[in-house]
């Protein structure tokens, strides 16, 4: 790309972020955003809405930072990013200090919870500024043995359900959330982590068997942590179906292959491993073919990124993305109906939640 006098467009400004997220760390994405900040008409109120989209505006900040590169910013930007930043630090501070309260109370009940997703992140110290993560709740999981277990605790310490969300749905791989009154995040008990096609292969026994202490916590092996990072967006987000990439999992995936063999930490799994290979691609071809992003080049990896470089020109293509969104929902509704015939809880379940929203 000729990079005088030309402004970049949507796909452009996409890699553009994401090459920025990794400039703490590759020094050929450094000089190349160096030159690009220099010479090219950026559009920031793009960068703005697309990193926000993305929840990746605080870590391009902080990378921006750490690189030296807000030099090249508008001042009014940089102030605002900053202010973003900070406010999301203080909350990851308070979501920190919730973690702490939460793990002290359940390892004093004689069970542990294993932290995962952002929070299991930020108490590893994963980011080099807490401020980098958009984090929603406060994940963890365990056994069947101890899950209405930890979820009695919680409710004992006064979390209650959050209002407007049914009661929990027999099989599925979480409670509904938590809160209480005076913390600031929401929390998830999880008994699995991932959808019941996929559990033979990625379950709660596997995590547990390789979690590691860090901080007094637990949490994934990296391996896991990186497989779970792409399996949350990927599967149980329907990504992989609908074509749909987050950059916030694939920083958290570009982080963790500094400490991992991407290629092995796949190779584990064979009904996972493609699904896997696929986003692994994607993060080496918007990161910009780094060596730590290797990956096994096959003919599915190659249709995906094909797809995916087409659902970029989303006018296009948002009609057919909503209509697979929409027949994915219906296809799940209809399973649980029809599981329903069969299981008394789920009936249970799907008459109270039909008469909720009837009231509502």
């Amino acid at each position: 790309m000729d990079l005088k006098n030309n402004q970049l467009n949507y796909k452009e400004t996409l890699f553009f972020i994401a090459k920025c997220l990794t400039i703490s760390l590759e020094e050929k994405n450094r000089d190349e955003i160096e030159l690009m900040l220099k010479k090219t008409d950026i559009d920031w109120d793009v960068v703005v809405k697309v990193s926000t989209a993305h929840y990746v505006f605080s870590a391009l900040y902080c990378n921006f930072k750490r690189a030296d590169f807000l030099k090249y910013l508008p001042d009014d930007l940089v102030d605002y990013m900053k202010h973003i930043t900070n406010l999301n630090r203080d909350r990851n501070t308070q979501i920190i200090e919730q973690a702490q309260e939460l793990n002290i109370l359940l390892l004093a009940n004689s069970i542990t919870p294993i932290f995962l997703k952002g929070t299991g992140n930020l108490l590893e110290g994963l980011y080099e500024d807490i401020g980098e993560r958009m984090v929603g709740d406060i994940d963890f999981l365990f056994s069947k043995k101890h899950f209405f277990k930890a979820i009695d605790i919680l409710k004992n310490d006064s979390y209650s359900i959050e209002k407007n969300q049914s009661g929990f749905l027999p099989g599925f791989r979480h409670y509904p959330k938590l809160v209480k009154q005076e913390n600031i995040a929401a929390v998830e008990i999880h008994k699995e982590v991932i959808i019941e096609k996929y559990r033979c292969e990625f379950n709660c026994e596997l995590i547990s068997k390789d979690a590691q202490q860090i901080n007094d916590f637990s949490v994934l092996s990296f391996e896991n942590q990186l497989s779970l990072s792409i399996i949350s967006n990927q599967i149980n987000d329907y990504g992989f179906k609908l074509k749909n990439f987050s950059l916030r999992n694939a920083y958290d995936v570009f982080l963790l292959s500094k400490k991992v063999d991407t290629k092995r930490t796949i190779s584990k799994f064979a009904k996972l491993k493609s699904i896997l290979n696929c986003f692994l691609a994607n993060c080496n071809l918007i990161f910009g073919d780094l060596e730590s992003l290797d990956y096994f080049k096959t003919k599915e990896s190659e249709y995906y990124l094909k797809a995916f470089n087409k659902s970029l020109y989303k006018s296009k293509l948002n009609l057919k993305t909503n209509f697979k969104l929409i027949i994915i929902n219906l296809n799940r509704r209809f399973d649980i109906v029809l599981r329903s015939v069969f299981n008394r809880e789920i009936r249970k379940w799907l008459f109270n939640t039909v008469k909720r929203k009837i009231r509502i």
